[in-house]
């Protein structure tokens, strides 16, 4: 069971998507788990054979537990034993969450559900088919809907107050803050969006991700990981965007890579994975490898983001929104467009010099927008 974030320690294996036999390459979506923020799509990092599930669907399980035996390409499959498997809780019926969740809107006894998934597990298909489309179940089942939609916001509120409480308890956090001028990065996106159709067209979220990769490759201490009582350094900057949820709360997975991506690509990127966590289909590893947060809240009006560090993350990049303020040029107060840029940073590892190194970089990244 991939650990998905510092807060979790269970996670409910939902659905497998393999079956001993098959041939399996490094990347591809092999599960599917449930946690406190949704469902997420597990991954697998290395080519191989599926020997054998040891998790049924619909089991809850520690993080770190095996869920599988992969053997690799050409090595000969293990002798044959009793397989550990790990099965449901006695008298519980497999089934998704979310298919549970249907039935109980639809006031559905499960026991008469018969499931077509992996193991027999029941999807949401299987209950809509038992339901028959009766209308007057689902009426009824509304307020049961909303009871479990509200238990699961509030299992979310308390797993990422829990991740906070660990952080600010554990990290000795300072926090610096830079007024950043954007008359020329807006110029120039500005002209590249007048020679692109409008689906193609980037937001300033683009190069002002690709502004804050740089500038953390410049300043590696602020990009890595703290554990087992030493800071880890990351040679590549995974930039963990945090997300809102239509439903409340918050998840910030990881665009991988995104100093060594275009700006055109990191607004793709990021397209994808808005649309991706509102749908629910984020990966495994989308949560798990952030080496640094950003949060943007500048599309609610907020001018300045002090944000708290996402354990085992050392720091956090807040951006609030771009509006216009006076700003001296040449001696003259003119009104610019300009965005408050701040670092929430761990003591342990870096200082308010380093700090400060690091806002001065991404300032001066953002005044030539052409070379990001």
């Amino acid at each position: 069971m991939p650990s998905l974030g510092a807060e979790m320690e269970k996670g409910t294996l939902v659905e497998w998507r393999v079956k001993p036999g098959d041939a399996v390459t490094r990347g591809q979506i092999v599960a599917v788990v449930e946690t406190d923020k949704g469902t997420i799509e597990v991954e697998i990092f290395e080519d191989g054979v599926v020997d054998s599930l040891l998790v049924e669907p619909g089991t809850k399980v520690p993080v770190g537990t095996p869920l599988a035996i992969v053997r690799g390409k050409g090595e000969p499959a293990a002798a044959p034993t009793p397989a550990p498997t790990v099965a449901p809780e006695a008298g519980r019926t497999r089934a998704s969450p979310l298919a549970r969740k249907r039935a109980e809107a639809l006031g559905l006894d499960l026991g008469r559900v018969k499931g077509t998934g992996t193991g027999g597990t029941i999807t949401v298909a299987d209950v809509e088919a038992a339901a028959g489309g009766a209308s007057g179940a689902a009426g009824a089942g509304t307020g049961a809907e909303k009871g479990a939609e509200a238990d699961r916001q509030a299992a979310m509120r308390r797993a990422i107050g829990a991740a906070m409480s660990r952080s600010k308890r554990e990290i000795p956090h300072y926090y610096l803050a830079s007024d950043i001028e954007l008359s020329r990065m807006l110029a120039w996106l500005a002209t590249h969006n007048a020679g692109v159709p409008v689906a193609r067209r980037m937001l300033p979220a683009a190069p002002l991700l690709k502004a804050v990769a740089l500038a953390l490759m410049e300043v590696p201490e602020l990009n890595g990981f703290f554990t087992d009582g030493a800071f880890r350094p990351s040679e590549v900057v995974h930039l963990g965007v945090a997300i809102s949820l239509r439903q409340g709360g918050l998840v910030a997975p990881a665009i991988h890579d995104a100093g060594r991506r275009t700006v055109a690509e990191l607004m793709d990127a990021l397209r994808d994975l808005i649309a991706r966590v509102r749908a629910g289909t984020i990966r495994s590893s989308e949560l798990a490898d952030p080496t640094v947060t950003v949060s943007s809240l500048g599309d609610q009006g907020v001018r300045e983001v002090l944000g708290v560090i996402f354990p085992p993350q050392v720091a956090l990049v807040g951006l609030g929104r771009i509006g216009e303020r006076p700003w001296v040029v040449e001696g003259a107060v003119q009104a610019r467009p300009v965005i408050t840029a701040t670092l929430s940073a761990d003591h342990r590892v870096s200082d308010g010099h380093r700090g400060g190194r690091f806002l001065a970089a991404l300032d001066r990244l953002l005044q030539e927008p052409e070379k990001l």
